[in-house]
């Protein structure tokens, strides 16, 4: 019978981290990528509440993997994590803005906001491989997710007060 716990401690204890590294920094790229090109095209849908709540809302199901001792974080780690997601998230929360065309509130194109997604994806690899050589692969793993779901859900509240003034505005 499949054990999740099992497969975890197999791929963290027998496979080599720098194969862990590589493969996640691929899977990394792929995903950046996929989210850039989501971006585009939701910017050419309109904008509601519910478009604005539901990614931080997926995104926390993450939060099941701290239940696994390989994806742990110390405390000191946790709020270096945060504070790096929330100074990203003031960022992006400034610069996403909203337009109405036909009726209807759509996200503001920003250079900006590529601008930032390449800055973060830079950052993020620069520091995977720097601290992948002191901190444990699946440590690194929960301190990336701490450091995104904290600039996420700042940023859609902020998103969303900005929606909710400007479409009450209209």
């Amino acid at each position: 019978m499949f054990k999740l716990e099992q497969f975890v401690d197999y791929v963290f204890n027998e496979i080599p981290s720098v194969y862990l590294i590589v493969g996640s920094t691929f899977v990394f790229l792929f995903m950046g990528t996929l989210a850039f090109f989501v971006r585009a095209k939701a910017a050419e849908r309109p904008i509601n509440a519910k478009r604005i709540i539901l990614p931080p809302l997926f995104m926390s199901t993450g939060a099941f993997m701290f239940l696994f001792e390989e994806f742990r974080v110390p405390l000191a780690q946790v709020i270096e994590a945060s504070l790096v997601g929330l100074v990203f998230s003031s960022i992006l929360i400034k610069t996403t803005n909203f337009e109405e065309r036909d009726g209807n509130l759509y996200v503001k194109k920003s250079k900006v906001f590529l601008m930032i997604l390449l800055t973060l994806f830079i950052i993020r690899l620069i520091a995977k491989f720097v601290l992948s050589s002191s901190i444990d692969v699946g440590e690194l793993a929960g301190m990336f997710w701490i450091l995104a779901f904290a600039m996420i859900l700042p940023w859609r509240i902020g998103m969303l007060v900005k929606y909710t003034k400007t479409s009450t505005m209209n």
